[in-house]
């Protein structure tokens, strides 16, 4: 190994660390793609429209932080630099940032339900479940993170 990768994370493992990262990131872009054809159409009703606070806040589409963060990791992985070290770290914290306020978003989006046009309630909810599935991928990616700036933070103190 060579000396600006993390030691405690074997080549193999970082790999796949960077892999899985990229799929969650691009699943959650992919489910912000099906909430924005499912909310745009929408027809306005006597109660309105159901637009929830992920969707406004386009929380969903954070998912490209993680494709990045993989698409870094793989590249450290491959070709180590102290430089590419850094920001991978950098990344994974911005990562678990990220991954806390979506998971506070949607659980403040789940707590709460404002009543919409009978036209509109079955595209709320399946956007209600859609956040559901979602709230249930963030903590692996939490996990992810977590686990790698950890490692990653030891050893650069280490050196």
């Amino acid at each position: 190994m060579a000396p600006c990768v993390c030691s405690k994370i074997s080549t193999a493992d970082a790999l796949v660390l960077g892999a899985i990262q990229i799929l969650i990131g691009i699943f959650h872009v992919l489910m912000w793609y099906l909430l924005l054809i499912l909310y745009i159409g929408q027809i306005k009703g006597k109660f309105g429209t159901y637009e929830p606070l992920t969707y406004k806040t386009g929380c969903v589409l954070w998912g490209i932080v993680f494709v990045i963060s993989g698409v870094i990791l793989i590249r450290v992985t491959r070709f180590p630099t102290q430089r590419l070290v850094i920001c991978s770290l950098v990344m994974s914290i911005i990562c678990i940032i990220t991954t806390i306020i979506a998971t506070v978003f949607i659980a403040i989006e789940l707590s709460s339900f404002h009543p919409v046009s009978y036209r509109n309630y079955g595209q709320a909810k399946l956007g209600r479940e859609i956040s559901r599935i979602l709230l249930f991928s963030y903590p692996l990616e939490l996990g992810i993170a977590c686990m790698y700036s950890i490692f990653t933070f030891i050893d650069l103190s280490i050196s």
